[in-house]
């Protein structure tokens, strides 16, 4: 919506009407910001700030690399707004940003101590006979924070493809085809990262029960 306005020689000139930012639509936010106004930015990181953060650290589960992180996300989403064609909604555009630096953060710590399934010796037994099934549910009886910490140190016992496939399907609730875009692989292959990641918590959750109680 626009007003006119007289300029001292008499020409007729167009004022673009002042954003009214709290109550602006995200669209009408990132033209705003696509044109430098840093105010209708302001106004997006405010109102999705904590979803990305709680996105960060549903996949780090560490309160200062998810504050990091989805700091850095909001940094390069300025930086590369004009290249926010609208296809999806800015949220989701952000969300991918977020999520993709804490891929890279996962790759670089290598934090992550034990072998990879997918490299398990097959002259050993193969995968199969490496994850025996378990057939009852092993976190049964445990308090809300013990199952959460046990939960974690089984998580930080994954490989961070097969870690970060399980937070984004089982936690995050994504289906199939959008975990394989996010992590940039095939449905098939996130399928397969899924099965070999539940059988693997499953194992290792079952052990920290039976450490427990030993």
């Amino acid at each position: 919506m626009t007003r006119l306005n007289i300029d001292s020689r008499g020409r007729v000139q167009t004022m673009s009407k002042r954003i009214d930012y709290p109550s602006a639509s995200d669209e009408t936010l990132v033209r705003g910001a696509q044109k430098g106004d840093m105010l209708a930015f302001e106004e997006l990181v405010a109102r999705h700030r904590d979803r990305l953060y709680a996105r960060a650290f549903s996949m780090m589960r560490n309160e200062d690399e998810a504050i990091d992180l989805s700091q850095e996300a909001w940094v390069k989403g300025w930086q590369r707004l004009k290249q926010f064609q609208g296809e999806a909604s800015f949220l989701t555009w952000m969300t991918r940003i977020v999520i993709n630096l804490c891929l890279d953060q996962l790759r670089r710590q290598k934090r992550l101590r034990t072998d990879s399934i997918e490299q398990l010796d097959e002259e050993s037994g193969g995968v199969e006979r490496q994850m025996p099934t378990v057939t009852v549910n092993p976190t049964a009886g445990l308090e809300r924070a013990e199952l959460r910490a046990r939960i974690d140190k089984a998580l930080q016992q994954l490989s961070y493809a097969h870690r970060t496939v399980l937070i984004l399907h089982e936690f995050e609730g994504l289906e199939y085809k959008e975990v394989a875009k996010r992590m940039g692989c095939s449905i098939g292959t996130v399928m397969s990262r899924l099965f070999y990641a539940r059988r693997r918590m499953a194992g290792l959750l079952a052990g920290l029960k039976e450490e427990r109680e030993s």
